[in-house]
């Protein structure tokens, strides 16, 4: 994808006002405004890009309406994105990843045995750090400022030794991000408690452009009580996007809040479900 920063900052500042004005159901030349383009620009990189118009956009974007879609009879989530256009069935990515956790030694010595290489790289949504042991992908976050995601990264393991180093590993993960891309086995190696570690192995069996809820994982895991716990296991998440905590929301169809920033959320899942949609 081309200018795919440039473009996310300018789709997600129009996802951002849509956000708040979706009820006004504003003109195509009111939403070009808000990024100072003119209407036959904005509605061929808003589709382009989302793959919907910016109208059919505003219908995914309104709660009433796919909580409307959820109370009919057998209605589900992807029944709602599916009724605009916004859904479809299968991968474009054969994704195959391993989640191994860090050893109880290492989670207690803050990392020190561990040698974490780490850079940066652009997405589709912005720019991004990732960080790898010898063992596999250890953090993958969006980011605004560097030197903030270093200080976040190394937070995680504080006795770790760091380099600034792009290998292999990083480039075979950041691979998602390309339309089209087939991706071999991918393992990550993640700092987490056993309960956050089979919550991030649910999220992993949520296809692209599909959605699910808290309720739900916490039922898939067998612990159908623990909703608010998997919401904080999910919030925890070290690894954006190759770990899709983004496909989980509210079960009222509200899509909620996200670690990097719940526009960028509604951005990735417009993407995602538009490119299913494509596909099917």
């Amino acid at each position: 994808m081309n200018n795919a920063t440039p473009h996310y900052e300018k789709i997600a500042k129009i996802i951002a006002y849509l956000d708040t004005q979706f009820k006004g159901q504003p003109s195509l030349d009111t939403i070009a405004d808000q990024v100072y383009m003119s209407p036959f620009h904005l509605q061929r990189l808003f589709k382009e890009w989302v793959g919907v118009s910016p109208k059919k956009y505003i219908q995914f974007l309104s709660v009433n309406y796919t909580k409307s879609l959820l109370q009919q009879k057998g209605a589900t989530l992807f029944d709602a994105a599916a009724d605009v256009g916004l859904s479809g069935t299968g991968r474009l990515h054969d994704l195959f990843v391993n989640i191994e956790g860090i050893t109880p030694g290492e989670y207690k010595n803050g990392g020190a045995n561990l040698c974490i290489a780490y850079s940066f790289a652009a997405s589709p949504f912005g720019k991004t750090i990732i960080a790898s042991t010898q063992r596999g992908i250890c953090y993958l976050a969006f980011i605004e400022d560097e030197q903030q995601a270093i200080h976040e990264l190394k937070s995680n393991f504080p006795n770790a030794i760091y380099r600034e180093e792009s290998n292999a590993m990083h480039a075979e993960a950041l691979h998602i991000f390309r339309e089209g891309a087939s991706l071999s086995s991918i393992r990550l190696h993640l700092k987490g408690s056993p309960f956050q570690l089979k919550v991030w192995q649910a999220l992993l069996e949520i296809p692209e452009g599909k959605l699910s809820t808290y309720g739900a994982i916490a039922k898939q895991i067998e612990n159908p009580k623990a909703s608010r716990a998997v919401g904080t296991a999910i919030g925890n998440n070290p690894v954006a996007y190759l770990i899709p905590c983004h496909r989980v929301i509210q079960a009222s169809g509200v899509s909620g809040g996200y670690r990097w920033n719940p526009i960028r959320k509604k951005a990735i899942l417009a993407y995602e479900a538009a490119k299913q949609s494509i596909a099917t």
